[in-house]
């Protein structure tokens, strides 16, 4: 039970955000999203202080495997979301949002999932890795095909906003945990409640700032990301079924598509000045996948894999 207070917590502080905004939007005239940046990219710190020379030697050892979770991570979840906007006539900017959530990398909650689910952990942080490395290229390219006709994706632009929320910040951790590893290992103990409390504040603040724009679309928008989360794990998981894989890894990639970097999403949008309609998808997304997620690892939890 305890591994669900954290998901209905946001979700009861979503509520309350969504009847009272003006609370969670500035105080004193400080916009609470100039801290969206910052905070994920502690966050993204954090995630590169992780990363260990044994991930990399995975990637080398299970080249297939990975290669395997990150096509179907960068075709499956932006095709997918790309199709529900046609499908549910959203309007332009609330549609790209849905098609951004797709087209972000996985996050560390799916590690947290593959490791409650008995998947292949190892194989889960290597296309986590591997995803979070290659999005600053692969997320602009694929917004620029899929989301350009809904709104003006400025390429170079969306490149370096990852680069400096993303990439830096990880490469910095790795640095830090390499060269300052009794400090950073202090650190790394207070690392996930800052990501719990930080993604929880970043999907409050989105929630706040469309309030407007969710009394029109939520209960659609809703439904949209819910097909999109659980057809993510669903489709994640039968094609690796498909290509032969075993159980454990065919668990590992499931979450690894059907789980996605909200956090990220929303400072993509907030960087755009469409924090409030692009925003809106990927706030929903994030304690959307944490409860499918934690459900989905429970029942794989308590099921022998035949392998």
């Amino acid at each position: 039970m305890k591994k669900y207070i954290y998901p209905f917590s946001i979700i009861l502080i979503v509520i309350i955000a969504y009847n009272f905004p003006s609370y969670f939007i500035e105080i004193n005239g400080v916009k609470f999203s100039k801290f969206i940046i910052p905070i994920l990219q502690v966050i993204m710190l954090g995630m590169g202080s992780t990363i260990t020379e044994e991930d990399f030697m995975a990637i080398v050892k299970t080249p297939k495997l990975v290669l395997i979770g990150l096509v179907a991570q960068f075709m499956i979840m932006p095709l997918l979301g790309f199709g529900l906007t046609k499908l549910f006539d959203f309007p332009p900017e609330i549609a790209a949002g849905v098609v951004l959530i797709g087209c972000s990398p996985s996050g560390l909650a799916s590690n947290v999932m593959a490791m409650l689910a008995k998947a292949n952990l190892a194989l889960s942080i290597c296309i986590t890795t591997m995803a979070t490395l290659l999005a600053p290229i692969l997320t602009p390219l694929l917004m620029k095909t899929l989301g350009g006709e809904l709104i003006e994706i400025k390429f170079l632009s969306m490149v370096w906003d990852m680069t400096k929320i993303v990439i830096l910040p990880v490469v910095l951790g790795v640095l830090a945990n390499r060269f300052f590893p009794l400090l950073m290992a202090k650190i790394k103990n207070i690392l996930p409640y800052f990501s719990m409390v930080g993604i929880g504040f970043i999907i409050i603040i989105v929630t706040a700032s469309g309030q407007k724009s969710l009394e029109t679309v939520g209960g659609l928008l809703l439904l949209a990301v819910f097909i999109h989360n659980v057809g993510g794990y669903l489709l994640g998981y039968f094609s690796a079924k498909m290509l032969k894989l075993k159980e454990k890894d065919a668990r590992a990639i499931a979450l690894e598509v059907g789980m996605q970097n909200g956090g990220l999403a929303s400072a993509l949008a907030n960087e755009m000045g469409k924090l409030a309609t692009v925003g809106l998808a990927s706030a929903i997304f994030g304690p959307m996948m944490n409860i499918s997620g934690s459900l989905l690892a429970s029942w794989w939890g308590n099921k022998k894999t035949e392998d």
